[in-house]
């Protein structure tokens, strides 16, 4: 691990690590305006699109997220004897998190279009998209503190594990939808996006990144035995699994101790309270924090 200080700074590890993010900015920003159909600076200046910049602006943290994390875990030495090997895993690590994201798009909401409901201003579903996009990020985090991968064999386990996650994501979301149907009349939680309802934006992304975070913990947690499919597969799920339990649990008990005779479902699917959905968005994050806190090594 590098160690930097104020009497030991290597400037030349700084200056690679700023590159790769510069140059990861550009493309973004590129691709932005293609899907965009127009320039950043008319998109967002011109017309005011809040939605994309939340959107584009998350994009722009999980790159610096990401390339500070691994600016931390690899030492220099390593990035100048194997700059292949390094390139390859930032390559990755940015695919897995773009991947992940693809998935929540195109499967978890496959009856939401995130993408067009971003370019028409849909704050909601910048919100939603940034949720999940800020979640594989620390997903793909904790699977590399998890695995550390070295070769193929490494990759295809951590590409199974990433997908076993996913599938909770899944599930989780499912949940989400059964419950909101449940309380408002069969209503559907995907269509409800489409509304632009800030305050359910706004819960869900904390949903998305608490559990998240409980993820990361039990990545923690979960012991990890080289070349072991199987074995490996069966504890990520249960570790990860008791931390998605330990989480709803919690939250449960801190919104009814620090919202007491308030209806939170009322307040957020009905009235847009915004005030609400970010003292629950506050209640998932902090909770799946602890989780970290309290169980990573």
């Amino acid at each position: 691990m590098l160690d930097l200080s104020l009497a030991n700074i290597n400037f030349l590890a700084i200056l690679v690590s700023f590159t790769i993010i510069s140059a990861a900015i550009i493309v973004l920003r590129r691709i932005t305006e293609w899907r965009a159909k127009k320039t950043l600076s008319d998109e967002l200046a011109q017309r005011d699109n809040f939605a994309l910049g939340i959107n584009y602006a998350t994009q722009i943290a999980v790159v610096c997220i990401s390339m500070a994390f691994l600016f931390d875990e690899i030492s220099l030495h390593t990035a100048q004897q194997e700059p292949v090997h390094v390139f390859l895993l930032i390559t990755l690590f940015f695919v897995f998190i773009f991947l992940g994201q693809l998935i929540h798009r195109k499967w978890i909401l496959h009856r939401f279009n995130e993408e067009s409901a971003i370019l028409k201003q849909n704050i909601c579903a910048a919100l939603v998209d940034s949720g999940m996009l800020l979640g594989n990020c620390v997903v793909v985090l904790g699977l590399y503190r998890w695995v550390h991968p070295q070769g193929l064999s490494n990759l295809l386990i951590v590409t199974l594990a990433f997908l076993l996650l996913q599938a909770i994501f899944a599930i989780d979301s499912r949940v989400r939808e059964t419950r909101f149907a449940k309380f408002n009349q069969g209503a559907s939680l995907q269509e409800n996006f489409n509304l632009d309802n800030t305050s359910i934006g706004i819960r869900y992304a904390g949903k998305s990144i608490g559990l998240s975070l409980a993820l990361y913990a039990g990545l923690s947690t979960a012991p990890y035995v080289d070349a072991k499919l199987v074995d490996n597969l069966f504890a990520l799920a249960a570790h990860c699994g008791a931390m998605w339990l330990i989480l709803y649990v919690g939250t449960i008990i801190l919104k009814h101790l620090s919202l007491p005779k308030i209806d939170i479902g009322l307040e957020v699917d009905h009235q847009d309270n915004i005030g609400v959905a970010c003292l629950e968005f506050a209640v998932f994050c902090a909770m799946g924090y602890l989780l970290i806190s309290m169980f990573s090594v």
